[in-house]
């Protein structure tokens, strides 16, 4: 797909290729599909279909699982001469799609397991490939914009489906619907893909691969000293990110004392407190991009290590706050979006900065894999802290904003040890 000769997007525009603003709005129709699904799903299968909270709980999880097979693999597909980055986009949105219909076809527990596992995979598959797209058709200097957009289509999208989904909830009552809206959007998805997106990579990638190749990949990335300290960083960073959603929800609910009910913020507030992070998310992400980038990763990262540690403390203030929790419980959010956009794209364009072309797939893949060791790290550890007695709960959240004094400690130790070309800015 190309854009018509004389056509040209506005001098504030970040210089983007073409592709990449195609593939944004792909992603953006993709998330919307999820947003349909993502807060509705576990409602539907305990209310209505009538499975326990500990079963759907189970199910819903069994996705990590099968996303963790997904990373690996789509990290091998990416690599390979057969594959490559636009097919195993092109496979991981059928897959995704099959899934979808699966869950909106669930009567029981065994099939709601399966359609999750599906998924998982599917999605475990998108995230290297996807990443690897951008990289490939933008160059260094503004590969964080480009992350930026592509994350705040996914914002938009997402936003957008939540919003659309429960008001389609609210009119028809089907949620089963819901599913098939998000399978759509996969279809959706990987037609934009099949029309409208190139293969990337160089053509020395078509050589042949042999088993002990993709091995010896796995193992030159998991010897990358500077890329391992990142991981390190990275698994801290998604355990932080994994209390937003599974940890302070309940919190507010059950923690946090209004006025003198000694009741917590209604699921009311709590989605108007969630709907501004997202809306910060979403106007802050390229002017947040763009100021960064004229600065090195570590500057990037330590300016969101500072957000989370300011954020954590307000989360603690709103829990012990005799008044004005609503305003600790937003100033809190508003940081954490802000320290959300600070990283993400730096942290991607940091991946793609430190892996050799030939081996983009396999750090894109265990970059995505940090991503589920936080999440299975950060989700126990917050359920385990709201089990405490109160005085524990409330200074978990302290102790999370102490932990940011050794982040920044890992933070300058992967400073001195990054190549020399990794910490240049833009300052253009």
């Amino acid at each position: 797909m190309k854009f018509p000769p004389k056509f040209q997007f506005p001098s504030w525009f970040p210089k983007i290729h073409p592709q990449v603003w195609i593939l944004a709005v792909g992603r953006l129709m993709l998330e919307m599909g999820t947003g349909f699904t993502l807060f509705y799903a576990p409602i539907f299968f305990v209310n209505k279909v009538g499975l326990s909270t500990t079963a759907v709980g189970f199910a819903l999880g069994s996705a990590s699982i099968s996303g963790v097979a997904g990373r690996v693999l789509g990290g091998i597909g990416v690599d390979s001469p057969s594959w490559g980055r636009r097919r195993t986009l092109l496979f991981s949105a059928a897959i995704s799609a099959i899934g979808s219909l699966v869950l909106s076809a669930s009567q029981n527990f065994a099939t709601l397991v399966i359609g999750n596992l599906i998924t998982g995979l599917g999605l475990g598959l998108y995230w290297p490939a996807n990443e690897a797209v951008v990289a490939d058709l933008t160059p260094t200097e503004n590969r964080r914009e480009a992350y930026a957009i592509t994350r705040l289509a996914d914002n938009l999208g997402l936003g957008m489906g939540v919003v659309l989904g429960g008001v389609l909830v609210t009119i028809s009552g089907s949620y089963r619907s819901l599913f098939i809206i998000d399978a759509i959007s996969f279809i959706v998805f990987f037609g934009v893909v099949y029309l409208a997106i190139a293969q990337t990579g160089q053509p020395d990638m078509r050589q042949s691969q042999k088993p002990q190749d993709i091995a010896s990949s796995w193992m030159a990335a998991l010897s990358d000293r500077p890329f391992l300290v990142y991981i390190i960083l990275n698994i801290i960073f998604t355990t932080y990110l994994s209390q937003l959603h599974s940890t302070i929800p309940i919190y507010f609910k059950n923690f946090v004392s209004v006025g003198n009910s000694g009741q917590g913020f209604s699921e009311t507030t709590i989605s108007a407190l969630f709907a501004l992070h997202l809306a910060i998310a979403i106007l802050s992400q390229i002017p947040v991009a763009r100021i960064l980038k004229r600065f090195s990763h570590t500057v990037a990262f330590t300016f969101s290590c500072l957000l989370w540690g300011i954020g954590f403390i307000f989360i603690w203030a709103c829990g012990v706050a005799t008044s004005d929790n609503l305003v600790w419980a937003a100033l809190a959010l508003a940081i954490f979006a802000v320290a959300i956009t600070s990283f993400i794209p730096s942290a991607s364009s940091l991946v793609t900065d430190l892996a050799p072309e030939s081996q983009r797939g396999v750090y894109l893949s265990i970059n995505s894999l940090c991503w589920a060791i936080g999440y299975f790290i950060g989700s126990p550890l917050g359920g385990w802290a709201l089990d405490q007695p109160r005085i524990v709960t409330d200074r978990f959240w302290l102790g999370f904003s102490f932990s940011v004094v050794i982040t920044l400690a890992i933070l300058q130790y992967l400073n001195r040890i990054l190549p020399t070309h990794t910490k240049v800015g833009n300052q253009e």
